[in-house]
């Protein structure tokens, strides 16, 4: 008689759910035989018809507080109380119809409590109703006590408890799921915009600078002028390629490729760059975060510093851009183009630091 266990759908498949939970009605096989049985007497009507009723009704609570613990409510009270009275009058109903046999319906009552009611308050009425199987034959003429019927009405309530915890950790574990689903999404919005960012910011900053460089050139010296439109194509060409590569998820710099991009830029800035000419020193793994550094770091001494100075230092685990201007206005040192490299950083174990400098100002990221 433990069978009504298996009645709530804990994969969620849908109808076959609703199947299995009316599978186990066949249980109530005796009050409907004693039923047939006082046929054609109106007690004999009256069992099939309580019995279809009870039947109905089962099916409609199961119906219910499923479709409710999938959406991941809680049971009303009112309407749990609502539904399990029904049962219980309807049970009771049909043990005045059909005599004892209707007992049978005790322990799908049990199941309707559990399913409907609160932990505490479900084994309190559980309890009401195994007490009542045993009550009741002391009470009734011609009632046997059916220990068996106790132990499953029992059985029954805490499997179904069992399984009713199962389903809320897997709901919690399904909720946990979407939420880590949209927090990757989003993680990938937020890093492709940061990379989008540094890519496009130090790109569009040489650009501007080599167009205003132009402008005033195509009187003075119109061969540099042209000279300088050309280096804006190719620059434009470098800047569509680096978004096509973010966009195709290829995120790699290579740290001479940037050294190369700084020294254009800083000149077309008319600012004096020291950089290194080999990055042999740097180790493996370090080398897209310092190819980033450069990037950043070259961009703000283009974008904020006023410098007229600009100098690269490369180590085996340490990158650094100095500049002799008065750095950075904003509390912190950056924009989001620090955060992202400090996210790069932290990634490998390394730290960036920013100080100032008499004169000027530094960005280092360094790995101890």
């Amino acid at each position: 008689m433990t069978a009504p266990v298996e009645s709530l759908d804990t994969e969620g498949r849908g109808w076959l759910g609703i199947v299995y939970a009316a599978v186990w009605l066949a249980f109530l096989e005796a009050p409907a035989a004693t039923a047939v049985q006082l046929l054609p007497s109106p007690r004999g009507f009256i069992g099939l018809v309580l019995l279809a009723a009870f039947a109905a009704a089962y099916l409609a609570t199961f119906l219910f507080t499923r479709a409710v613990r999938r959406a991941g409510g809680r049971i009303p009270w009112q309407r749990a109380v609502t539904g399990v009275t029904v049962l219980a009058v309807i049970a009771a109903a049909l043990c005045v119809a059909v005599g004892q046999d209707g007992t049978a319906t005790f322990v799908f009552l049990a199941v309707a409590i559990v399913i409907s009611f609160e932990w505490r308050w479900a084994m309190v009425l559980v309890a009401v109703v195994a007490v009542a199987n045993e009550v009741l034959p002391h009470l009734v003429s011609g009632w046997t006590r059916q220990a068996s019927l106790t132990l499953a009405i029992a059985l029954a309530a805490f499997a179904m408890s069992g399984v009713l915890r199962v389903i809320d950790r897997n709901l919690k574990l399904l909720e946990a799921h979407r939420t880590n689903t949209e927090l990757v999404v989003e993680n990938e919005r937020s890093r492709f915009a940061r990379d989008l960012h540094d890519i496009l910011g130090h790109s569009l900053t040489v650009i501007a600078l080599k167009a205003e460089l132009a402008g005033k050139l195509f009187d003075a010296d119109p061969e540099r002028a042209r000279a300088e439109v050309a280096d804006l194509e190719r620059l434009s060409r470098d800047a569509l390629a680096d978004v096509r590569r973010a966009v195709e998820g290829y995120r790699e710099l290579t740290l001479p490729g940037e050294l190369a991009r700084a020294r254009t830029a800083l000149a077309a800035a008319d600012i004096d760059a020291e950089l290194p000419n080999s990055t042999d020193e740097v180790e493996s793994d370090l080398r897209e975060l310092f190819a980033w550094t450069v990037r950043e770091g070259v961009t703000n001494v283009l974008k904020h510093s006023g410098a007229r100075r600009c100098e690269v230092v490369l180590g085996a685990s340490r990158a650094e851009v100095r500049d002799d201007g008065p750095g950075p206005t904003s509390p912190g040192g950056s924009g989001s183009g620090l955060r992202g490299l400090e996210e790069r950083a932290h990634a490998v174990g390394a730290t960036v630091v920013t100080r100032r400098l008499e004169p000027g100002w530094s960005l280092a990221v360094v790995r101890a």
